[in-house]
């Protein structure tokens, strides 16, 4: 995967703003897969190491969120479970199991995109990335480009009814 390094950004804003957009095309792709349209990157001390979308419906597998698929993918390419130095782009506001997940694998940053009312745990319906009782609580970034985010899965759900 080849993307400009981090000195190439001018503020952290625009690092934010440039990841996002790879996890929305993810997202899209999702989409056109039939996949409720959620994307991730994930980047290890910098430097993108996984991106992957939803495929809970090509593997038949709820647990295949995309937060999950790039954590794991990232794991293996970092050789190590515990990624301090990651931060994690997604185009949706993490539910419980990828927040649980994410606080396990002690991700040191987590940004994404639209809110999640019914289900977010980065502060919607509950804040289980910082809740003040878990051994790590990573730094939390939400509505980057949350228009554009929240646009993509209305659309997909717009052309479902």
């Amino acid at each position: 995967m080849t993307h400009p390094g981090p000195a190439t950004f001018a503020s952290r804003d625009a690092e934010d703003d440039y990841w996002m957009g790879v996890a929305l095309e993810e997202a899209r792709r999702a989409a056109a897969d039939g996949e409720v349209p959620v994307g991730a990157v994930l980047l290890v001390a910098g430097a993108p190491v996984a991106k992957g979308r939803n495929a809970m419906v090509a593997t038949r597998d709820a647990t295949m969120h995309a937060e999950l698929r790039v954590l794991k993918a990232g794991a293996y390419a970092a050789g190590d479970s515990r990624m301090p130095s990651a931060t994690l782009y997604v185009t949706l506001e993490p539910c419980a199991m990828c927040a649980g997940a994410i606080v396990l694998s002690k991700v040191g940053r987590v940004v994404f995109g639209a809110w999640d009312d019914k289900a977010g745990m980065a502060g919607s319906v509950h804040d289980l990335l910082r809740h003040p009782k878990l051994n790590h609580r990573p730094e939390v970034k939400g509505g980057v480009r949350a228009g554009e985010c929240a646009g993509v899965l209305r659309e997909f759900f717009e052309g479902r009814r």
